[in-house]
């Protein structure tokens, strides 16, 4: 039984729908909060049962019978993350897995300026120190985050943020896929893989200049202050909290964490990730 946790989620329900490409339905099991959520992979064969890295008690059913674990890092912020993902980890070890897979970050680092990052770093240690064949899977930074900062774009012609650095922007489509393939092809990655992304890294200055080509008008890239961006943001409805967590995504991509690339993903996948600007694309046009 090969398990995915979060499968009703952005990345996870990706994931279950490139495994079913590969194995048959009878062989997966998804853990899910809401089972009722997951009730059209229950249709098709697939093993639905309730798992919630809050109630570390209710993995012991959810992971009932594990070959391989497939752990997409808990949705939430702060030390919560961390024990959260701790806890799925210790499940499938518990529950006999040979190996425990982990959606990590390509920036996972103790010393992150990105506060996610601290906790990617921290639930690799733990995978480290179990003894189990184990997969960490650094993904490059999701594509889609890019919605974020362009609404308005195609309206005014300005993209308004901080300073920012090269960043590895990646499709959730491919990073879903080779979560896939890493669970149902064990040897597909051992330990920390490399970073696994797109194989060009662009800043917002190139973002702008891309989003200028696909809406045939001018968009200018503004560099505003870190602090009058939060005030900003705060005074349009952020809670300052969510604000200081985005801050600290511009300060780790001016220092570089994000801007690294590799080959592994589109070598390992026998195609070209998808581009950037198909995201944008997407974006931009609706």
């Amino acid at each position: 039984m090969l398990v995915v946790t979060g499968a009703t989620g952005r990345l996870g329900s990706r994931i279950v729908e490139r495994l079913l490409e590969r194995v048959p339905a009878g062989e997966i099991g998804v853990s899910v909060r809401d089972p009722a959520a997951a009730s059209g992979l229950a249709a098709r064969g697939v093993r639905v049962r309730r798992g919630d890295f809050t109630d570390p008690s209710s993995l012991v059913h959810a992971f009932e019978g594990a070959e391989r674990v497939l752990v997409v890092s808990a949705a939430i912020r702060g030390e919560g993350a961390v024990a959260a993902n701790l806890a799925a980890i210790d499940a499938a070890r518990a529950a006999g897995a040979s190996r425990i897979l982990y959606t990590s970050h390509q920036a996972a680092a103790p010393d992150s300026l990105f506060a996610p990052q601290l906790t990617h770093a921290a639930t690799e240690a733990h995978l480290l120190a179990q003894g189990v064949p184990f997969t960490a899977l650094r993904n490059g930074f999701y594509a889609s985050t890019l919605g974020m900062y362009l609404g308005g774009v195609a309206e005014t012609g300005r993209l308004v943020a901080p300073e920012d650095g090269p960043v590895s922007w990646t499709d959730h489509a491919d990073l879903a896929e080779i979560a896939a393939v890493a669970l149902a092809e064990p040897g597909t990655f051992e330990g920390i893989t490399p970073p696994l992304t797109a194989p060009v890294a662009l800043d917002l200055a190139d973002v702008a200049a891309l989003a200028a080509e696909i809406l045939d008008r001018p968009v200018e890239r503004i560099v505003v202050g870190d602090e009058e961006w939060k005030a900003t943001a705060v005074a349009n409805g952020m809670p300052p909290f969510a604000a200081d967590f985005t801050l600290g995504m511009f300060r780790a991509a001016r220092r570089g964490e994000f801007a690294a690339t590799d080959p592994a993903l589109e070598t390992v996948l026998g195609h070209p990730a998808v581009p950037v600007r198909t995201v944008l694309e997407g974006l931009l046009r609706g």
